[in-house]
């Protein structure tokens, strides 16, 4: 367009080179190491293979290779396969929209070739010998005849090479390893009857065999979940449901144990996700995620699975009818673990609290009800299931929730046996002037004012300076256990801990390394009560993973807090008039006492000023 507003001749939009075109695609497609294994491991399945191995090097930055037993390729098709949107499995628009295969734009691997270093060897079972091909950055370095294996071998090197721009925005190997794993297990869980291999940096994983959903489900992320798995199955005229639920308390403090699948292919749906997680409400507590697998069969024709560039999202035709069918199935089987009647959970707290409330006032339900009608009563989010709190910790909190509930249990002076008796004398220390109030809180006098600490908190601070001050020290203080203790962890906990290992050791713990994501506990720190250190150890790594998300803390410092986290005093736990004296001594020789590893207080302070207005 020219100074007078006319059009002038010149153009000045260009069609892009391939390469650059193909790189835009690549970051639509490939945005880490998992996503070059996901599509991968995809047109491997296409190809009919029983046998895949996927191989990684520094968790895919120097190689992600997938080796399948499949049908193979021609000469001419190894080299088509790297042209953009070239496909053998989408002919015509019908196809598009009735697909049944999991990779099928034809953009992958001409993404893959543009933004790594890419060697293929491909031979057919009928032919005698097989193609070699070499893709640098999007240009053919090699293409030849080879002496190869049946299927085909990708190999990927060096990824985002020529894009160092998006090499830096990948995390750290293991949090890059822990995607790829992710996408091991979602293919596994798929394809069932396919015997899967994941090697890691020389190290083998994974080795499963072709088998059935529960054994693929216990090889996959641990033996005990073979015992405790619920199966549930529905069917109806629109759409098939079956799948797997994993006993709540194998739950975890972390996501990442559930899965969902449409017609084989694994998708995710944030609020189906929520639907089915509230399900578990009742029997889990506050943020734990408990492992759930759950297979859609639907006709292709009412899902559209080409709504994400990664394809990990889709679309189905009725969206509700989906969730509302899932919630009922899930609800059901959950039900019927439990032997419980199958009643809306806000209705049974309701008629919970209601005996409660008889119990405690001396008023009848239809009394309590209309008092309710006025007053809404809030109900907790989640409670333990195994009713194992101490001394009904939880239950004093929920029973105190609002500023009504306490004036009632003041007003009646009594308090019901489900939580326990609190007489003038329970947790008190006359001679020092410690109290410990519900289990959880130390109350003590100071010369002008009343200080409350939180036990938790406050050994958490203890414990965390001392773990900090191990790793430090030359000879970190170790007790040994009277016998080894060998605990099988998943895949992604076992290489977390490969890269964790020397600051773990530095803490005190004497543990090692064996093959098949298997170690060897010999010794623990004192501040662990032996016979617990299975658990500590499986906590302490699904807590470091939660205070990545949340801090920028260095390694050493969040594994310190991890292990304070799971070591420290729980709230609930009834101290002796000794233990509470020396907790709130070592807490104050602390170099920050009055706040926990995550600046949290550890305690408050009441003046005696303050005490005095609240009775004017």
């Amino acid at each position: 367009m020219n100074e007078t507003g006319d059009i002038t001749g010149q153009s000045i939009i260009r069609t892009m080179p391939p390469q650059l075109s193909n790189k835009i695609a690549a970051g639509e497609v490939i945005q880490r190491p998992a996503s070059v294994a996901k599509e991968l491991l995809d047109n491997a399945i296409d190809s009919g293979a029983d046998h895949i191995k996927l191989i990684i090097q520094q968790a895919g930055r120097t190689l992600v290779q997938v080796i399948d037993n499949g049908c193979g390729m021609s000469d001419t098709d190894a080299r088509l396969c790297f042209e953009r949107h070239a496909t053998s499995k989408i002919q015509t628009i019908d196809d598009l929209f009735r697909i049944k295969t999991m990779g099928f734009r034809g953009e992958a691997m001409a993404s893959i070739a543009s933004i790594s270093q890419t060697e293929m060897k491909t031979k057919l079972i009928e032919d005698n010998s097989g193609t070699l091909i070499e893709i640098w950055g999007g240009e053919e370095k090699r293409f030849e005849p080879a002496a190869v294996d049946d299927g085909t071998s990708v190999a990927v090197r060096s990824l985002f090479y020529n894009v160092p721009a998006r090499r830096q925005f990948l995390k750290t190997d293991a949090t890059e390893l822990r995607h790829i794993i992710r996408t091991f297990q979602n293919t596994a869980l798929a394809a069932t009857d396919i015997e899967f291999e994941l090697h890691a940096d020389g190290d083998l994983l994974y080795h499963i065999p072709g088998q059935e959903l529960g054994q693929r489900v216990a090889d996959l992320f641990g033996r005990q979940y073979r015992a405790s798995l619920i199966p549930f199955e529905e069917q109806t005229s629109y759409v098939k449901i079956h799948g797997l639920l994993a006993d709540p308390k194998l739950a975890k403090k972390s996501r990442g144990e559930q899965f969902l699948f449409v017609n084989g292919r694994p998708f995710q749906h944030r609020y189906l996700s929520y639907v089915i997680l509230n399900l578990f409400d009742t029997w889990t507590r506050q943020n734990e995620y408990p492992f759930y697998a759950i297979f859609f069969e639907i006709d292709p024709a009412q899902v559209d699975v080409n709504v994400h560039p990664a394809k990990l999202e889709v679309k189905f035709d009725d969206e509700r009818s989906i969730v509302q069918l899932a919630r009922s199935v899930v609800k059901k089987a959950i039900n019927q673990y439990f032997a419980v009647p199958d009643l809306d959970v806000s209705d049974s707290f309701k008629k919970d609290f209601d005996l409660e409330f008889s119990q405690i006032t001396g008023r009848d339900a239809s009394e309590n009800q209309k008092r309710s009608d006025e007053m809404p009563v809030h109900f907790p989010s989640r409670i333990n299931y195994k009713n194992n709190i101490a001394d009904g910790d939880e239950a004093a909190d929920w029973l105190y929730s609002s500023p009504e509930k306490a004036n009632r249990y003041q007003e009646t002076g009594k308090i019901s046996s489900s939580q326990g008796k609190l007489d003038n004398t329970q947790g008190r220390s006359r001679d020092k002037g410690f109290w410990q109030l519900h289990n959880r809180y130390i109350l003590t006098q100071t010369r002008t004012g009343l200080c409350v600490i939180d036990q938790h908190a406050a050994h958490k601070r203890i414990i965390y300076e001392k773990a900090l001050s191990a790793t430090e020290e030359s000879l970190p203080g170790t007790q040994q256990l009277l016998f080894a203790q060998a605990v099988e962890l998943s895949a992604s906990d076992f290489v977390l801990l490969k890269e964790l290992i020397n600051i773990i050791q530095r803490m005190g713990f004497s543990i090692q390394l064996l093959s098949g994501n298997t170690v060897i506990i010999n010794g623990v720190p004192a501040d662990i009560e032996v016979g617990d250190e299975k658990q500590v150890l499986k906590e302490m790594l699904q807590q470091y993973r939660e205070l990545g998300k949340k801090s920028t803390l260095d390694a050493r410092k969040r594994v310190a807090i991890a292990f304070a986290s799971r070591a420290a005093i729980p709230r609930g736990k009834r101290l002796t008039e000794s233990e509470m004296e020396l907790l709130i001594d070592q807490l104050f020789a602390c170099d920050q006492p009055y706040t926990d590893p995550l600046d949290k207080p550890t305690l408050i302070y009441m003046p005696l000023d303050e005490l005095k207005s609240r009775f004017r």
